[in-house]
């Protein structure tokens, strides 16, 4: 499998090249085109118990699709729900935590799972995260640029937990308030991460979040008088 991405970072456009009879995971709703005789699978991959633990807790859809080529090879581009980037992750019998909805496509070598964990709890902005494991390519996505550090053992940095993609699993976790009291509370920022290395981390440049906070107080309000017409 060889992977290709392009327009980053505003709208990525994950190019994969798949070998004969190779087959790629992707996330419902990610594919945007793919050549002539792929075939196409739609399943809860490890059955009901574990596809719904990975829907409600780790931000995955219940059925994703399996794009397998034929023998003579195929394509497929991959693009996520916002705009924004693309990342390719090649693991090596290594694992990442991935944020709720940044999971995109991956090969069969890797393995997901929703983990409820301290590690999961303190990161995200709930109390799992998605656990990936394996050898293979994994495309995770986000809302903006991403953003890449890698830490050395005892580096510390602080992330915004909305800002957070995805991050090897070696690295320590730790929530804390980004100031006192009164800079907690009023500054915006509220609980911030601190990250120990060693291990890469990726963030993105957007919250959704925030974007979410913005688009509310923009919506139209019912009016009495629609209330009574």
């Amino acid at each position: 499998m060889k992977v290709e991405i392009l327009y980053q970072p505003s709208y990525s456009l994950a190019v994969v090249k798949l070998d004969p009879n190779e087959q790629i995971r992707a996330e419902a709703g990610a594919m945007v085109s793919m050549s002539s005789g792929i075939s196409v699978e739609t399943r809860a991959e490890g059955g009901f118990f574990s596809s719904l633990a990975r829907s409600v807790l780790g931000g995955e859809s219940f059925f994703q699709n399996f794009f397998v080529a034929p023998s003579s090879g195929g394509e497929i581009t991959l693009a996520p729900d916002l705009p924004g980037d693309v990342v390719l992750l090649e693991l090596k019998d290594q694992k990442y935590m991935l944020q709720s909805g940044s999971y995109m496509a991956s090969e069969s070598g890797v393995k997901l799972d929703a983990k409820i964990s301290a590690k999961a709890f303190l990161s995200a902005e709930g109390i799992s995260m998605l656990e990936a494991s394996g050898s293979g390519k994994l495309l995770v996505s986000s809302y903006g640029a991403i953003f890449e550090r890698e830490l050395k053992a005892g580096d510390k940095y602080i992330v915004d937990t909305t800002h957070l993609v995805a991050f090897d699993a070696t690295i320590g976790v730790e929530t804390k308030p980004i100031g006192g009291f009164k800079a907690t509370v009023l500054s915006g920022e509220g609980l911030v991460v601190e990250l120990t290395g060693p291990g890469k981390v990726y963030m993105q440049t957007r919250s959704p979040k925030a974007l979410i906070n913005w688009i509310i107080p923009q919506l139209p309000k019912q009016t009495s008088s629609s209330n009574n017409g």
